[in-house]
């Protein structure tokens, strides 16, 4: 099971639904499953994501993975092609280790000189391609902070920029449009150095709508931003006033001839998790609503509109939701968006509903994987004297479900669509 402690929150008819959406999603989007459906190799023709590459045609064949998806999506292209592969970087936060493809180990979700020494390792290895040659990517969310390479600022000064905007409650599509201006390994600098070799690179999104430019600020994208957009963020959130920022904007690569040789593919996203749980509801008897799979704003705001719409609902009813809201920090509390979003909902959960947040790759800006809550979250919180409005206050989402105890823990699942949001009524 992905969630480990899926019976510790399976105690009534409700949660138990719960558990088992919870884990149907997950499995739905497991990363190694994913990638041996869309990565396979016969009769010495390779075969992405629907996509053919003869290998009488290749000449060198090149990896690159970037982000939280990355070690786990290698392992399989590494299994499949052996030696085939002429040399790879995994780039991701945690230990791995390969046959043939290196492993660095960044930081996330800020950048250290880490990030920097293992992007120009990136860069280099992609220095002196060929027509022939093929470069397999592997791009997924956490890739923004691991890309880094600042031209006129220190990875500290960015990191510090990072802080600014996510306290303010900057939208993921602001942060990475800033930080494809602020790295020339974003927007698009990967392919231009890959270039002229063929390029195929497998995306794992995880922002709201799928938009390839701005998973891991798309590194073999080309960028329809310019530095202009990148001002207006700085001066949307009072950064503009920092000279040193302004100067380190940097254009992304514009010209076409860089991108004529790459092909970018979206293999999965909470599409596929919330059509899973669509599918696993009516199983259980239950009216499944796919309310939006881009669900954006005030995470507290949320929360509360979800518990509304359930109020509304006819009985056996799941509301389901895909997305990234965001957190403006008031308080130097701890906690993730989703916890934040169940907690604000905590606060109006009515009998026989319940509201639940996922955060797809198990960490909710914590160790915890998110929360849910429903008319027991309410009684045990008042039996521990604890105050859901207080605690939403001080931004402190996380030591009210410690407290609590309803919180999900998977560790590090491996896969990234963003997070996943179920309300539901009995």
């Amino acid at each position: 099971m992905k969630i480990k402690n899926f019976h510790d929150l399976a105690t009534s008819e409700v949660r138990d639904v719960a558990m088992m959406l919870a884990e149907t999603a997950l499995q739905a989007i497991d990363t190694h499953d994913v990638m041996e459906k869309n990565f396979v190799l016969k009769e010495r023709t390779l075969f992405i994501s629907g996509k053919y590459f003869p290998l009488e045609d290749i000449g060198r064949i090149f990896v690159v993975g970037v982000g939280k998806c990355s070690a786990e999506a290698v392992s399989v292209i590494e299994k499949t092609l052996l030696d085939i592969i002429a040399d790879g970087i995994v780039l991701c936060a945690s230990e791995e280790k390969f046959n043939k493809v290196r492993t660095y180990c960044g930081t996330h979700p800020f950048p250290t000189i880490a990030n920097v020494e293992a992007t120009s390792e990136i860069i280099k290895m992609l220095s002196g391609m060929t027509e022939r040659d093929l470069v397999i990517f592997v791009i997924s969310g956490g890739g923004s902070t691991l890309l880094c390479q600042p031209q006129s600022i220190t990875c500290e000064s960015e990191a510090n920029i990072l802080k600014k905007l996510f306290d303010a409650g900057a939208t993921i599509e602001e942060i990475n449009v800033l930080r494809k201006h602020i790295s020339s390994a974003r927007g698009g600098f990967l392919a231009k150095y890959a270039y002229p070799a063929r390029v195929a690179s497998l995306i794992f999104s995880d922002v709201p709508g799928d938009d390839i430019g701005l998973v891991a600020s798309g590194p073999t994208v080309k960028d329809t931003t310019t530095i202009n957009d990148a001002k207006k963020i700085l001066e949307k959130y009072n950064l503009s006033n920092n000279a040193l920022i302004e100067a380190s904007l940097i254009e992304t690569p514009k010209e076409d001839i860089y991108f004529q040789n790459v092909w970018n593919t979206v293999i999965i996203s909470n599409k596929v998790a919330l059509k899973a749980m669509e599918e696993k509801a009516k199983e259980l008897g239950y009216t499944p609503i796919i309310k939006t799979n881009t669900l954006s704003g005030e995470a507290r705001d949320i929360g509360a509109k979800i518990v509304e719409e359930l109020h509304s609902a006819p009985s056996k009813t799941i509301l389901l939701y895909g997305g990234e809201p965001t957190v403006t920090v008031k308080k130097p509390g701890k906690g993730g968006r989703g916890m934040e979003l169940v907690l604000s909902a905590s606060r109006t959960v009515g009998k026989g509903e319940l509201v639940m947040s996922i955060a797809s790759d198990g960490m909710d800006n914590s160790d915890f994987a998110g929360a849910l809550c429903d008319i027991m979250t309410l009684e045990k919180a008042k039996g521990f004297g604890l105050s859901p409005e207080k605690y939403l206050e001080e931004n402190m989402s996380y030591k009210f479900f410690e407290y609590a105890g309803d919180f999900l823990m998977t560790g590090s699942t491996g896969s990234n669509v963003s997070d996943l949001i179920v309300g539901i009524k009995i």
